[in-house]
């Protein structure tokens, strides 16, 4: 991506919708594969529901902050610092996307019950994960107009 178009912690014009909507994309993107793989290991092992939510939220944060890890490392960020950077950049995203996410999943009729084969488990988790970022991407706006969470990803870009 040009440099020229990151804005940086000191600049308010950091702050557009476009930087929100793709910060908002790279952490639902991480925690869809997170939590996917985790509803589907869960289900393999007949796990019930609530080790299952806990270990996709897990692997959604996981998933979440390797995408960004990975991202920075690449840069030529040591990976001691690319640890600390994701943490700072994606800890919010995610944990709103995941409460958001897991909120919608939890109050739809039945959807807790399905099984991965069944519509409702995919109408649930997609509806899910729609809601969650529509909720996010203003959360990252105002953050990034602050020069916190992925505005501190794009000191390394």
């Amino acid at each position: 991506m040009d440099h020229a178009m990151h804005h940086h912690a000191d600049a308010a014009p950091g702050a557009t919708w476009s930087t929100a909507i793709r910060a908002t994309l790279h952490c639902l993107l991480g925690c869809a594969v997170g939590e996917i793989l985790g509803m589907v290991i869960g289900t393999a092992l007949l796990w019930g529901n609530v080790p299952t939510m806990i270990l996709a939220i897990g692997l959604a944060f996981v998933f979440g902050y390797s995408f960004t890890l990975f991202a920075v490392v690449r840069a030529g960020v040591s990976p001691k610092a690319a640890v600390k950077i994701a943490l700072a950049a994606d800890t919010v995203s995610i944990a709103v996307m995941e409460l958001v996410d897991n909120a919608i999943i939890a109050l739809t009729p039945g959807a807790m019950d399905a099984q991965l084969s069944e519509g409702l488990f995919w109408y649930a988790l997609i509806g899910g994960f729609a809601v969650a970022f529509l909720v996010t991407a203003p959360v990252n706006k105002w953050m990034i107009g602050r020069g916190k969470g992925h505005a501190v990803v794009h000191a390394h870009h």
